[in-house]
């Protein structure tokens, strides 16, 4: 591996409290030769002073814009407005190929700049298999909250915890009602973590996978309680639901998580909403006869940092102690490419750092 200058930023996001790396790997990848500076964050998991004790460098919040060029910037969410041309090669989940709002703008603050973007969404072998993912701990908290939710368990402002005390509360009380759950998506990393989450409170889910929803029974969908929704359409499919079946007179959803918030993108399929919903608002009541909530929160591992942060890095340290242009980061830059290509943006190769 050549020379690896990586930048940790700063989460511009009030309410993410993850990182992809934490300090016990920071530690590793200083280790192997990496160089390694990481922005003081108020909000991260992790206090600073544990990446300075694993031989990082420290700078502050934000700075990444005047790293030098050659500087790799690591993070998660989204990217704060400012500046509009992105010099670096950026890692983070960019949510730009698939047509959702924004994508267009991000794209072409890449290709202004001549930067490039490593979407850790397409950090996948060569059989089409992500290599670094939340999504166990997304489709546990969805359903943990769906749950919560149906039995009047649910508070907010929604905080970040810990699974221990998370499992607490989602433990079946006595007075507790039961109820019908089900989990579509549920043989992938989300939903095998819907699936924990329902076994913990006491639910035995129904499992749908490709071969329920290849011809999917809407009116056996909505004579469940509670649904998760774990499915990442990678191309475009029916929706499962639809605004005309939440008036069916004999449903019986009431609850209903979308953990994979694909919202505005044409493969969302549950096209029933506008926006996501959040910590401090994490319901919207889609109807009121009979009523039926929703929680779609886009950074639901965010909830559990600790235990989400500790199992995404331990999965991406050895894709960064070998990062590069060929191999998995090599099929991120194609993909890339092809995106900027699709919007007109491409201006011949990201520049070389």
């Amino acid at each position: 591996m050549t020379e690896l200058h990586l930048w940790l930023r700063h989460e511009a996001r009030t309410t993410e409290r993850r990182t992809p790396i934490v300090p016990d790997d920071a530690r590793r990848l200083v280790g192997n030769g990496v160089e390694l500076t990481v922005e003081e964050s108020p909000q991260r998991v992790f206090p600073i002073e544990e990446y300075e004790e694993a031989g990082c460098r420290v700078a502050p919040a934000g700075s990444w814009v005047t790293a030098p060029r050659d500087a790799v910037v690591l993070g998660l969410k989204e990217l704060p407005a400012e500046p509009t041309e992105l010099t670096h090669r950026h890692i983070f989940f960019g949510h730009a190929y698939k047509d959702q709002p924004g994508a267009a703008h991000l794209l072409g603050r890449f290709a202004a700049g001549g930067g490039a973007l490593f979407d850790l969404e397409y950090l996948v072998d060569d059989t089409g298999r992500r290599l670094a993912a939340f999504g166990f701990w997304a489709g546990y908290l969805g359903a943990a909250l769906a749950v919560l939710r149906h039995r009047g368990r649910l508070t907010a402002p929604l905080t970040p915890t810990t699974k221990e005390d998370l499992d607490e509360t989602l433990k079946p009380a006595a007075e507790d009602a039961e109820f019908t759950g089900l989990v579509i998506g549920a043989l992938g990393r989300s939903g095998r973590g819907a699936r924990a989450a329902f076994a913990t409170a006491g639910v035995d889910p129904a499992c749908w996978d490709l071969a329920e929803t290849r011809n999917l029974d809407r009116p056996a969908l909505l004579r469940h309680d509670v649904m998760v929704n774990a499915v990442l359409a990678t191309t475009p499919v029916p929706p499962f639901l639809r605004e005309q079946d939440l008036d069916t007179p004999d449903r019986r959803l009431r609850t209903l998580c979308d953990v994979t918030c694909d919202v505005g993108s044409p493969l969302n399929v549950l096209p029933l909403y506008d926006d996501t919903t959040s910590w401090d608002e994490p319901v919207r009541r889609l109807r009121d006869t009979p009523p039926l909530d929703l929680i779609a929160i886009d950074n639901l591992p965010s909830l559990l940092p600790l235990e989400s942060s500790a199992d995404f890095s331990a999965a991406l340290l050895p894709h960064l102690l070998d990062f590069g242009v060929s191999g998995p980061w090599g099929r991120c830059l194609d993909r890339f490419r092809e995106a900027t290509r699709a919007h007109g943006l491409d201006k011949g190769e990201p520049l070389e750092h």
